[in-house]
């Protein structure tokens, strides 16, 4: 079997996890998805991942609740359903494990951190502008990417993989003077631990590939969907600090229902002789 066919095999599998792990996922499932045997698809995702399949999908519903009792309203045992637990009582007892904390401790915790945020982004004695947004649906488009899991501070590592992207795509002749560079963050940096943290850096594709992909490059599908935009002019880390602006007062400023989607990055006048100071990045937060 050759190396490409295993890495398709496991990049196969891996995009199915991320889409169903909310699902009972069993090892028939597995099995018939990646060709392989249980027991050596989970040695080779382990020694990839740090942790083997079942750890790993069950990683991923624990952070994903967090999420919802982060930005959603949804009650405890509708949350747990949402992310896969049949049983309350074995999720609030999984997510204790994980967060030191029980569900509902943790969303009150959450609350509280969020009024200190506020005042110590915007002390009482300061006035502050309303957040500046706009309202915009992007179109259904395709996007190749390459998976940086790990801190987003992390700029060394972020760029080797940027670049690794650039160079791929241009040597595929993928690159144009239309191209569209983007970031699809998938994950909370609050909730993930920073090493799994993962983000999806990509190049929006302007037509079908006419290649197989190789390495660890995938492709995905956007749908159609309605977003908040914010504008942020300054560096990589200003942007980051931005966030914390964005989510601390979206219950004031914006009021409009969050949808669990990927946050989006854009880039439109990045340049590799722009000062970091004039770098604009467009995030777009979906809504419903």
């Amino acid at each position: 079997m050759s190396h490409d066919t295993q890495l398709d095999r496991y990049k196969k599998l891996l995009s199915f996890i991320e889409t169903h792990f909310n699902e009972d996922i069993n090892i028939e499932r597995i099995e018939e998805v990646c060709f392989y045997s249980y027991r050596n698809i989970n040695r080779i995702f382990e020694a990839i991942h740090n942790e083997t399949i079942g750890k790993y999908i069950k990683r991923l519903r624990l952070e994903k609740a967090a999420q919802y009792l982060k930005y959603s309203e949804m009650g405890v045992s509708q949350i747990a359903y949402q992310v896969g637990f049949e049983d309350r009582s074995a999720f609030s007892k999984a997510f204790k494990k994980r967060y030191k904390s029980s569900p509902q401790a943790f969303r009150e915790k959450t609350e509280t951190l969020l009024e200190k945020q506020k005042a110590t982004i915007w002390p009482a004695n300061r006035k502050r502008e309303k957040l500046e947004f706009e309202i915009e649906f992007l179109p259904s488009f395709e996007f190749l990417f390459l998976e940086y899991r790990g801190d987003y501070h992390d700029s060394s590592s972020i760029e080797k993989t940027w670049n690794s992207v650039f160079d791929y795509a241009n040597e595929k002749g993928l690159i144009s003077e239309e191209s569209i560079f983007m970031t699809e963050v998938i994950d909370d940096a609050e909730i993930s631990d920073h090493i799994n943290s993962r983000y999806n850096f990509s190049i929006i594709l302007e037509k079908p590939l006419n290649f197989e992909l190789t390495d660890l490059f995938r492709t995905k599908k956007h749908q159609r969907q309605k977003y908040v935009k914010f504008a942020h002019q300054g560096s990589h880390q200003s942007s980051l600090d931005f966030y914390q602006e964005i989510f601390a007062f979206w219950m004031t400023d914006v009021q409009l229902e969050l949808v669990d989607l990927p946050i989006l990055e854009f880039y439109p006048n990045f340049s590799d002789d722009i000062p970091e100071d004039e770098l604009i990045t467009e995030t777009y937060v979906a809504v419903s």
